[in-house]
């Protein structure tokens, strides 16, 4: 095992050989063929089908996809639903149709929708679903009659308050939680985790100017996180963060409803009929909770992540107010309009601001518009050291660090070009706060990270096993999590020779993540491979060049092989790569190939955590 070291990093270019000896496989299920002289006996040939005469074909691969429609078959796979909709994008005979003028504004120009004239009779409209949360005030006592409420939805279908509930409101009261660094309690994780506000020790930009994708590292102070869950962190595991939508985002939308201000912050009680909703994982069952709408749209409706569904169209249209506003929301709700709203669906990313912006006069009541609205779940990252020994003493005190890697996420946005996603942009937010504050002087400042222990027993910490050989592949920041397993691998001197990493970069110089941080013999186990510089190489492209070391860690006692990163292009890639390895080292045929991989997979040795 020693001498395949030297391979990860002297081994030539030319390595792979089409005339190298092939080694027969151990496992006989996995090598047998349909040429093998022990097969059953063949079966009598069986006599074609005849095609109906009815049957003409018109597309028989890839090419003739793209010939007829124009676009390639992943684009027309992207863009389909499968529910014939494009069959009714023409014109039907004997159909009324009427011209509506469209909404002359930037956000509705961006939806590009792609209506030309309406039916004026439409068909298969959805009722409006049955609401099932609803906001009602907290008055306190007094001779002066207070305000009318424009959140709160009028006619509500709850019954009339008696005595005894309104004495009720009078007590109740917020609770003493400061939700502008942690949400409200009752937004609560899986059981037993709860939400912990943990302070930001430190935190820097990994990558550096020109990379395409920007990448934040943090040093998150556990010191003070609850015991009582019986649950320590875990070299490979993952956190969860309770990222708050961007509060520039939820002023805009409190903005388009016209809710006042003075009522934003005002305590209300949150009445649910049923469902989880806004825990994050609670019991369906119904609930009575004392809140504000800002809390509510911050902490727990999600308000950008998701494409929009006819449930959240269907309420903008019940009350818009412009008439022409109205019959472009019920064309996209009715079956007359599913190719444009299956268009709709799968175009530009579209954000609850930018629906209400597009379609001004459709202001519905708040506690309506949350009955609709998706789930603000929380996002998961890999911490990237080994927790059990990460101390740092600041203040004659010693503190318990916990470290993640976050790379931002950008998508295209209707008023300024491109925006992060709620997890990676509130933390990027965080960060740049952080980093403008030390500038400024403040040695230690104050700022929070929301986060829970949240799956220490995901695949890379069940599987990370403190002896036998591994092998790390992974890019982007899907190398974060092996830098912990390499800090722990290292301090033990019988495993030194007994882990590598195959890190893919576009631009060592740019984005090659915590180099020079991974051990004292990093130079020794680790490659980084280049996509856009050097040898201009893929990490699929080595772990094939690396077949050697591959196929002997793989077929090592306790031998192991992890891959962590994106799914479309490396790990896909990767994949086939692995394949490709088992098929020449091992000689066996693709699917043979493939199985013996799902049975590594089966008994734990090759682990793969892709997103």
């Amino acid at each position: 095992m020693a001498a395949v070291v030297e391979q990860l990093v002297d081994m030539p270019t030319d390595y792979v050989s089409e005339e190298e000896t092939f080694t027969p496989s151990i496992a006989p299920s996995l090598t047998y063929s349909e040429d093998s002289e022990d097969q059953d006996e063949p079966q009598p040939e069986e006599t074609p089908r005849r095609r109906r005469a009815s049957t003409r074909l018109i597309a028989q691969n890839a090419a003739d996809v793209q010939r007829i429609t124009g676009e390639s078959t992943q684009q027309l796979l992207n863009r389909c639903c499968g529910g014939g909709c494009c069959m009714r994008l023409q014109k039907q005979e004997g159909v009324e149709y009427e011209h509506v003028p469209l909404p002359d504004n930037d956000a509705f120009r961006s939806l590009n929708l792609k209506i030309d004239e309406i039916p004026t009779v439409l068909t298969k409209i959805p009722d409006v679903l049955e609401q099932v949360t609803f906001l009602q005030s907290i008055r306190r006592v007094s001779s002066t009659p207070s305000p009318t409420d424009s959140a709160i939805s009028v006619g509500s279908q709850l019954s009339p308050i008696d005595s005894t509930i309104e004495a009720k409101l009078k007590t109740l009261s917020l609770e003493e939680l400061d939700t502008s660094i942690q949400p409200p309690s009752f937004v609560q994780p899986h059981h037993p985790h709860h939400v912990f506000p943990a302070r930001i020790h430190n935190t820097r930009e990994l990558t550096r100017p020109g990379a395409e994708k920007r990448t934040y590292h943090f040093d998150l102070d556990i010191t003070d996180y609850p015991h009582e869950e019986g649950i320590d962190f875990k070299v490979g595991g993952a956190i969860g963060i309770s990222a708050p939508n961007d509060s520039a985002a939820v002023d805009q939308i409190l903005d388009l409803l016209l809710i006042p201000r003075y009522l934003r912050d005002k305590p209300v009680l949150l009445r649910t009929t049923r469902g989880r909703w806004p825990t994050v994982w609670g019991e369906d069952k119904p609930r009575e909770i004392v809140t504000t709408r800002r809390d509510l749209l911050t902490w727990c409706s999600d308000i950008q992540s998701y494409p929009p569904n006819k449930p959240l169209l269907r309420v903008l249209a019940e009350h818009a107010l412009d008439p022409n506003e109205k019959k472009i929301l019920m064309f996209l709700c009715a079956g007359e309009g599913q190719g444009v709203f299956c268009d709709f669906r799968t175009g530009p990313y579209i954000s609850l601001a930018q629906l209400l912006s597009a379609f001004p006069s459709a202001k519905p009541p708040l506690d309506l518009l949350l009955s609709v609205l998706q789930q603000l779940m929380p996002r998961f990252y890999s911490l990237s050291n080994d927790p059990h020994e990460s101390y740092e003493i600041r203040d004659g005190k010693q503190h318990r660090l916990i470290e993640i890697a976050v790379t931002v996420q950008e998508m295209p946005d209707w008023r300024m070009g491109c925006r992060t996603g709620v997890g990676s942009g509130f933390l990027e937010r965080q960060s740049r706060k952080f980093m403008e504050l030390q500038r400024a002087g403040d040695k230690a400042p104050q700022l929070h990270i929301p986060m829970f222990k949240g799956l220490m027993a995901n695949p890379l910490a069940k599987e990370f096993v403190s002896d036998g050989p591994m092998l790390l592949i992974g890019a982007g920041v899907g190398i974060a999590p092996f830098r912990g397993f390499v800090q722990h691998r290292l301090k033990n001197a019988n495993c030194a020779n007994k882990v590598w990493v195959l890190q893919g970069v576009r631009d060592s110089l740019i984005d090659e993540l915590y180099n020079g941080e991974w051990g004292v013999h990093e130079e020794k186990v680790k490659k980084v491979v280049q996509s856009r510089r050097g040898e201009s190489r893929y990490v699929q492209d080595e772990v094939f060049h690396q077949a050697d070391l591959v196929w002997s860690i793989i077929n090592s006692v306790d031998g192991r092989v992890f891959v962590c990163g994106s799914s479309k292009g490396m790990g896909e890639g990767v994949e086939d790569a692995l394949v490709r390895v088992a098929q020449t080292k091992g000689n066996l045929e693709h699917e043979e190939a493939k199985r013996f991989w799902e049975l590594k997979r089966d008994v734990g040795q090759y682990i793969t955590e892709t997103w």
